[in-house]
């Protein structure tokens, strides 16, 4: 078996057709380009239909291959700057290595967190370590595998208050086209997904989840359809009957144009319904 994903990537390919190709109540515009010299310089811009509050960030992201080495900083229109560095199959293969701050200059607030992941076949193992005036947190998660079965298992530790903030278990199961995925967080968080690729054009999910206590299981269904090999269109139902549909469009190569809808069933007539769009351009 290759590599297992890292513990935050398990059950990745049903939560994309959940999150993917949707952008309710937003308009949105991204622009990616690429100098000469290899800067990568990234550019968002979006407005909240709901609320009317704009934002957006400037991202710069530079590697130097023969090091292993990358730098990336973002600034957004909150005033945070953030730098990552990281350093990936120098002191061993499979190791990478990164520190990411964080510096808002209205407040003089900072903070980093030293991150570390080793990954080679059946294993992939991580650990950050977050730091903190009163004390640092410990981020620790591992996720081994082996002939398609996959078991994972992270942890959080509040040094400052000598006891665990995260206490998750994950176990799943990949195939060539098909994905079953399960998870208990903290002991009281429960759930589980779905996921098949039926075929070269459509691909499917199902997603249920259950907190303790509550006599309601949260689910919904998903698909993914592609029309066309520059056209997809996205459509997602849940139990509270909120039917999102999203279309993408590919208008040339570099230029994709996103129209998204959601559409509160129970309430049809009462309004309440969000659309969006989102415009991306990348040279």
């Amino acid at each position: 078996m290759a590599v297992p994903p890292s513990y935050s990537d398990l059950g990745k390919s049903a939560k994309d057709i959940f999150s993917k190709g949707y952008g309710f109540g937003v308009v949105k515009l991204d622009l990616k380009t690429k100098s000469q010299s290899g800067v990568e310089f990234a550019t968002s811009g979006s407005n909240n239909t709901d609320t009317g509050k704009s934002g957006g960030h400037l991202e710069t992201k530079y590697k130097v291959k023969d090091l292993g080495l990358s730098f990336n900083q973002k600034w957004n229109t909150d005033n945070t700057l953030t730098t990552e560095i990281t350093m990936e199959d120098q002191l061993a293969l499979g190791l990478k290595l990164g520190l990411d701050t964080s510096f808002v200059p209205n407040t003089g607030k900072k903070s980093a967190k030293l991150k570390s992941s080793y990954k080679r076949e059946l294993v992939n193992v991580g650990c950050d370590l977050d730091f903190d005036m009163a004390g640092p947190t410990v981020h620790g998660a591992a996720v081994l595998g082996y002939e398609g079965w996959l078991a994972g298992y992270q942890i959080a530790f509040d040094t400052s208050k000598s006891k665990l903030a995260k206490n998750n278990f994950a176990l799943g199961y990949k195939a060539g086209d098909f994905q079953l995925h399960t998870n208990v967080n903290d002991g009281t968080e429960f759930g589980g997904s779905i996921y098949q690729k039926v075929n070269s054009n459509l691909e499917m999910a199902i997603n249920l989840s259950w907190t303790a206590g509550s006599n309601n299981t949260r689910f919904e269904i998903g698909a993914k359809q592609q029309l066309d090999k520059n056209t997809f269109l996205s459509t997602k139902v849940n139990n509270a009957c909120m039917v999102g549909v999203g279309y993408t469009q590919t208008l040339r190569p570099g230029v994709k144009l996103t129209l998204s809808g959601l559409v509160d069933g129970k309430n049809f007539n009462s309004g309440g319904h969000k659309v969006g769009v989102g415009f991306e351009l990348e040279a």
